[in-house]
Order: C-alpha cells, then structure tokens, then sequence
C-alpha cells in the first residue's frame, strides 16, 4: 500500500481568481465596517482641473455587464503633476488613485469623481491609466482611457498611435455634458468585436 507521501493525485486545478477582490479592496463601498485607503473620489476640492465624472461598466464576451469586477486608475492633476507623497496629495486635494467596484450600482457601473488629466510630458495626449480585476483573471488587464475632444494630441500620442487605426476606438472616453457637469462614458469590453485594447506591462 502506497503512503501519502508516494501517492501522486495529479496536478491541482487552476483556480479563478475572486470576487473577494472588489469586498476587500473597496470595503466602505460595499458597506463594509473598516476604512479603505482609496475610493472613488480621486479629486477633491482642491485639487487643480476641470472637474469630471468618468463613468463606464465592464462588459463580458457577449456584451453583458460584469458585477463583481474591481476598476482601478491612476492618472495626473490637470497640470500634468502626480501627488509625490500622502501629505503632498492632502495639501492639493488630489490623491491621483481610485478603486471602484462595479457590484453596488444598479447598471453595475464603475463610476470616478476626478479631473480630467493633463499632458504628462511633451507629445503625449491626456490620458488615465487603468487595471481591471475580475473573476477568472489571474493577471490584472491593464489599458488606457483618452479623450474624444483631445483629437490632435491624441494624433501625437506615440503609445495611443501605436495601436491599429481600427482598434483606437476601444481606449478613447466620450465627452458628454450632463446637467451642467462633465461626463466621460469609457466601457471596457473584456472580449468580443469590440474588445479593449490591453497592454503587455
């Protein structure tokens, strides 16, 4: 009779990742009762920019919102500029960080109150950076939202011209006024025609 120790069960499944992400990580956001260091609201009073709402839901394969997935973004005040520390972000009221989980709005939306980003350097266009994190990923999938009204920076813009003429759709945000406040619709397709471009980090 063979030992536990001799005995070969094969190799164990892969498994999937979450949901236990998007609890965790925005915990006051699903009535969780302990603090989160990032939510979202990346902008506050004073932070430097014009004022915007990003907004967008997650889409599977068959074009159907996914609830329990995380959206994470990172991204510059209006002056181009990254907080360079916590007490640096507190001063200028802008924390350049948020974290949305898609599972409490009735549309499964994530939605981000922030500025809208300038240009970090020279020949690059406004632009976020996002991560998004859902069941069945075991790496992050990470892209770039730009801006439908930024036209020709976006035409200057190496990383965003990189990517196939067909395919800059899929990472460019659209402006929308709404009640007097500004709106950019972002859906990010996780597969299917209308897939996200992702990029290899």
């Amino acid at each position: 009779m063979m030992s536990a120790q001799e005995t070969n069960f094969g190799q164990t499944p892969s498994q999937t990742v979450g949901p236990y992400f998007a609890y965790g990580l925005t915990a006051t956001q699903y009535g969780y009762a302990f603090d989160q260091p990032f939510d979202a609201s990346v902008a506050l009073d004073d932070a430097v920019g014009e004022r915007i709402r990003l907004e967008g839901r997650v889409l599977d394969g068959d074009g159907n919102t996914i609830f329990d997935a995380l959206v994470e973004i990172s991204q510059p005040d209006g002056e181009g500029r990254y907080p360079a520390s916590v007490d640096d972000a507190q001063t200028r009221g802008f924390r350049g960080f948020g974290r949305c989980g898609t599972g409490t709005d009735p549309k499964h939306r994530f939605v981000f109150h922030t500025v809208k980003p300038g240009a970090e350097a020279p020949g690059e266009a406004p632009h976020i950076n996002v991560i998004v994190t859902m069941r069945g990923l075991l790496v992050h999938a990470f892209s770039r939202i730009y801006f439908s009204d930024e036209a020709a920076a976006n035409a200057e813009d190496a990383v965003l011209q990189s990517v196939p003429a067909a395919r800059r759709q899929t990472l460019i945000a659209q402006r929308v006024e709404q009640d007097g406040a500004v709106l950019y619709r972002f859906d990010i397709h996780m597969q299917g025609t209308a897939e996200t471009v992702f990029f290899d980090v």
